[in-house]
């Protein structure tokens, strides 16, 4: 993949990023709350929980590690910032971009989100959180 055009940010500190990481918290509590059977209406919303648990936790290390956050139009170029956090910037990107890839669908789309998708949305939005909780403990 190409690198991205860098949007605007946002400077932040480390109370933003501890706030932040408690909204991704929040989020997946709400998305796990659904399971793989729930209603197709069900899975939307829960998958779109998990999406915006992903992006609250890459706020919450970004915020912590770098001192801003993305506060672009497009979320993907969030995917730029996260890439420079160290430790572990790389492989939080990948599991942001797989999370916004699901992001249409999960809030805006007429497709229903499958059990497996609600699966790897929560998986993801779970690493990232993970990922976001060790970078704001330092």
């Amino acid at each position: 993949m190409s690198p991205r055009r860098q949007g605007r940010t946002q400077q932040c500190t480390a109370a933003d990023a501890r706030k932040r990481l408690r909204d991704a918290e929040a989020q997946l509590a709400l998305a796990e709350v659904v399971g793989p059977d729930g209603s197709p209406a069900e899975r939307k919303a829960a998958a779109s929980c998990a999406v915006m648990a992903g992006i609250a936790a890459a706020d919450a290390a970004c915020c912590r590690a770098l001192g801003e956050r993305m506060r672009s139009q497009d979320h993907r170029d969030a995917i730029v910032l996260v890439r420079r956090v160290t430790p572990g910037g790389t492989s939080a990107a990948r599991s942001l971009e797989r999370l916004l890839g699901l992001k249409d669908q999960a809030q805006y789309g007429l497709e229903d989100v499958s059990g497996q998708k609600l699966d790897t949305a929560v998986r993801q939005a779970r690493a990232l959180i993970a990922f976001a909780a060790d970078i704001v403990a330092r």
